[in-house]
């Protein structure tokens, strides 16, 4: 779509534009009109002639001139009629501002009017939105009472109010906006769409999103590719962690996963940078727009108070960072120019009595380490402190090394002079010490992801030795007789039509025939009940493990007894007879729920009875490459027995990588699958591969 009528327009008509003062009609023409618009305004109001000098319309069509930009705020019930007139005069954007669509439960109108756009090719933003600003062209295009500077972020919120907020702090904070959209409801766009154009916008550096969700994962990957490669990073603050079908999930998977866990996967997969809180997306934003990216995480603070040094250290280490050993000359300039009762190690503590020149030398000092890749300045206001002084010096050496560096003055009124003139001066200035090397962990994370282009367009691997025919008939066949589970016996069917790994089975009907089949296996078996409607075999006393052709007619009559007990309405289709799986492996599961957003969630982690005890899972969102299986292993502190610890054996983790990858293929295929389970998979020892011990699958009615 083209997005130059919505950020570059030469003309705006207000549909809806009032002449009550503090109306958002009346706000939206007084922000264009007083904050600076150059373009023509047309302000559309069939009962007014003249509004902040502008001439009035009565309808958008009795407008002379090209309209390139609608913006809409009228009752919803007019919406759509005056949205069809801005179409029907060759609008490239419209921006709804009214509310009372889907929010509402009107999700009919919302498609009309998406359908009314859709189909002519117009940029629709909203409706239920704050608006959109363009400070660079004074474009404020909202009923937000701010115009913010202009600036090199992209800032996107799904909350209007969040908006407002959003251009307060910034002011205060120094911050300026290439483009500023409150997206609303996206009826027709969302984030991606924008951040498609914010990949190619010179204007953008970094993107900030507000979202309770984003839909099409797969083109929102390509996006993030693009805006990598050109390093421009992406901070997401998402709402909202609450649990997916958790109380109605059959699943170990489910049971485990959660939207919030689905969103952590997908952040990483993307390279997307998560900010947690509100006031930790500001302090992102500030370390990010001030600063280049490091070149390692190895971090020097210097500070006057040993307190906020040691909070400082302690918020590193558990951010990903180092502390920085200097070099002797540094250490050895440091003990010559400080009191002998300061620290010349890191942190530095040049102690509250520090004068601008200790301040400043020190700085200058473990700046110029080639040991320290960035720079923590924490200060706090003692009575001999001369905050403004040192604030300038922080903002010299900042000019002086290609290094981030961020200060964290602590306090409110006493340090207000000093953090104003870091913020003038662009140096990122956080509040509270662990603020900032917290924020300077999340810099360096994205730098490791930018120096090794983790997120590219990369494809799964690719398996040609399968059968989805086979598969799909099996799911028609278990649909037409009205399940949706699929018991063992046919799941482990459907792993071999898609080349997993499985022990020999066979389904038996009597107890005759389990003696019969066990003695043609040969050694003891696994027997599991055979029925649709039990999912979980062992609750019921639907597992005997190391039967044998002796114990087998005992062995087959006990257990339906057990059933009868245990689950007496359950239709018994017969009882599988599988091998027993050989020792020696660890037990894993591999698994899937789906995310009502998202897709497909797939899950590995240390599998068996213990799996939700121990909960030593991750997840990603398919399809997954092979950095991404690589990062899902890596994670579990399991992966440290998978790799052999301590000089233990090393397990097959090759075959369990393409375990993932062919889970991801088939679920890929498969889209109607609800919930998915290996458990367990066990991984042999390195080169011995993995086999399939027990699996269920659940599928959409």
């Amino acid at each position: 779509m083209n997005f130059q009528g919505l950020f570059y327009p030469k003309s705006i008509a207000i549909i809806g534009a009032s002449t009550r003062v503090g109306s958002v009609g009346n706000d939206i023409v007084k922000n264009l009109v007083e904050q600076g618009f150059k373009g023509f305004l047309y302000p559309v109001n069939p009962k007014a002639t003249v509004l902040y000098g502008k001439q009035c319309f009565s309808r958008i069509e009795d407008i002379s001139g090209v309209v390139d930009l609608a913006v809409i705020a009228v009752p919803e019930t007019s919406v759509l009629g005056v949205a069809r007139e801005a179409v029907k005069k060759g609008v490239q954007a419209m921006v709804v501002i009214s509310s009372g669509f889907k929010e509402s439960g009107n999700s009919n109108a919302e498609q009309e009017l998406r359908d009314v756009c859709a189909q002519n090719d117009v940029v629709l933003i909203g409706p239920n939105c704050l608006g959109v600003i363009n400070a660079e062209i004074f474009m404020n295009a909202s009923f937000a009472p701010l115009l913010p500077k202009f600036g090199d972020v992209a800032f996107l919120s799904q909350s209007g109010a969040l908006c407002a907020s959003a251009l307060d702090f910034a002011q205060s904070a120094g911050i300026g906006f290439s483009k500023f959209v409150s997206t609303g409801n996206k009826a027709l766009i969302s984030e991606v769409e924008l951040l498609e154009y914010f990949a190619q916008d010179e204007s953008t550096r970094i993107v900030v999103i507000y979202t309770e969700g984003f839909r099409d994962p797969d083109r929102l990957r390509s996006a993030m590719s693009t805006l990598h490669k050109k390093s421009k990073p992406v901070i997401v603050l998402k709402s909202g962690s609450t649990e997916i079908g958790i109380k109605a999930s059959s699943s170990h998977t489910g049971s485990l996963a959660g939207s919030d866990t689905a969103y952590t996967a997908l952040f990483e997969q993307t390279g997307m940078i998560r900010a947690n809180s509100f006031a930790e997306l500001f302090d992102l934003i500030q370390v990010f727009s001030c600063n280049i990216l490091p070149s390692g995480n190895r971090l020097a603070i210097v500070t006057n108070a040993g307190g906020p040094g040691v909070l400082t250290a302690d918020s590193a280490v558990n951010s990903g960072l180092e502390l920085a050993n200097f070099d002797q000359k540094t250490t050895s300039y440091l003990k010559s120019i400080l009191p002998a009762s300061a620290s010349s190690k890191n942190p530095v503590d040049v102690l509250g009595d520090a004068s601008v020149e200790r301040y400043e030398k020190t700085l200058d000092a473990v700046s110029a380490d080639p040991n320290v890749d960035m720079v923590i300045a924490v200060l706090t206001p003692q009575t001999m402190t001369d905050v403004s002084g040192i604030a300038r010096s922080i903002v010299y050496l900042r000019g002086q090394y290609q290094k981030p560096i961020v200060a964290s003055f602590v306090g409110e009124e006493l340090v207000r002079d000093g953090t104003r003139i870091l913020t003038d001066a662009h140096v990122a200035s956080i509040r509270f010490c662990e603020s900032a090397s917290s924020a300077l962990g999340k810099l360096f994370q994205y730098a490791c992801i930018s120096d090794v282009s983790e997120v590219q367009e990369k494809t799964a691997m690719m398996f040609s030795n399968i059968s989805p025919g086979l598969v799909r008939a099996i799911f028609d066949e278990t649909k037409k007789n009205g399940y949706v589970s699929l018991p063992e016996a046919k799941a482990l069917d459907v792993f071999r039509a898609y080349k997993f790994p499985t022990l020999k089975s066979v389904v038996v009907h009597s107890s005759e025939e389990a003696e019969v089949r066990i003695a043609e296996m040969g050694g003891r078996v696994a027997m599991k009940i055979f029925s649709r409607d039990i999912l979980h075999k062992s609750d019921v006393g639907g597992v005997a493990l190391g039967v044998t052709e002796v114990t087998a007619r005992k062995e087959y009559e006990t257990m339906m007894q057990r059933i009868q007990d245990n689950a007496p309405h359950a239709y018994v289709e017969g009882v599988l007879l599988a091998e027993m799986a050989p020792e020696g492996g660890v037990e894993m599961i591999v698994g899937s729920v789906r995310d009502a957003q998202l897709g497909h969630v797939l899950a590995v982690g240390f599998g068996g009875i213990y799996v939700e005890i121990f909960k030593d899972i991750s997840f990603g969102i398919i399809p997954v490459s092979e950095i991404d299986v690589q990062r899902m292993i890596d994670k579990l502190k399991s992966s440290k027995i998978l790799n052999g610890a301590r000089g233990g054996v090393q397990f097959d983790v090759n075959a369990l990588s393409e375990t993932l990858l062919r889970t991801s293929k088939f679920l890929f295929d498969f889209p109607e699958i609800k919930e998915f389970d290996i458990n367990p998979l066990l991984v042999f020892p390195k080169g011995k591969g993995v086999c399939i011990v027990d699996g269920r699958i659940t599928l959409d009615i």
